[in-house]
């Protein structure tokens, strides 16, 4: 059986769900936060060490401004309200993506959760925000050069904003749409994939263990026979 470590989840549908069910995108990202709270549950359950979000990316930004203020503002609560049990249960909070845009409210609160459960090891999740793996490959390359080291396929690895974790076993895009998103690129070389039909907000604990059993029969080459 294929070991799991680390999952990684394109958290596709809040939008489409909130119009569709409560004619609210808004209400759509709220009940998105619900399925991931239940998510992290399950993965701790499943003793998986690492689980990358995507939250939010680079070319969200393009959405309208009380959206993504809606957005960050509902992050914000959240991690007023949940740091503290985060780090009881052992998780490891850490942001992912280029930081220089957001508020200094918002970058107070992810700096202080990520301070205060720094040294948890239950869990390690990476929340994708501003992030896009494009720009995270240059800004790897451009550190390395900037170091003088030679350009390597580990030397990018370890330059990366997720140079703390290994690559992930998996990915997940929930939401009916078959692409991959600038999410990970690099990362996701050796990963399995799996579309899923649901928008976010009805992935259900019991479609994510679906995803787990499976992919724990599968044969992986990684290119041999």
């Amino acid at each position: 059986m294929n070991p799991i470590k680390h999952v990684a989840i394109i958290m596709d549908g809040n939008g489409r769900w909130g119009l569709k069910k409560k004619n609210s995108r808004n209400l759509g990202h709220k009940a998105g936060l619900v399925t991931v709270e239940k998510i992290i549950k399950e993965s701790i359950k499943k003793k998986i060490k690492y689980l990358t979000l995507y939250a939010f990316s680079t070319e969200n930004w393009k959405r309208p401004k009380k959206e993504i203020n809606f957005l960050f503002g509902l992050l914000h609560d959240f991690l007023k309200k949940k740091t503290n049990e985060l780090n009881e249960n052992g998780i490891k909070f850490k942001v992912i993506g280029n930081r220089h845009l957001f508020s200094k409210k918002l970058s107070k609160i992810l700096l202080s959760a990520e301070k205060i459960t720094k040294n948890n090891k239950i869990l390690h999740i990476n929340l994708a925000l501003n992030y896009g793996s494009k720009s995270e490959i240059i800004n790897s390359i451009r550190l390395i050069t900037k170091k003088k080291i030679p350009i390597n396929q580990l030397n990018i690895s370890k330059n990366l904003y997720t140079k703390d974790s290994p690559d992930p076993d998996l990915l997940i895009r929930t939401g009916k749409t078959n692409r991959l998103s600038n999410f990970l690129l690099w990362q996701i070389a050796y990963s399995e994939i799996y579309f899923v039909k649901k928008l976010w907000p009805d992935f259900s604990v019991n479609d994510y263990n679906k995803i787990l059993k499976n992919f724990k029969k599968i044969k992986r080459n990684f290119g041999a026979i």
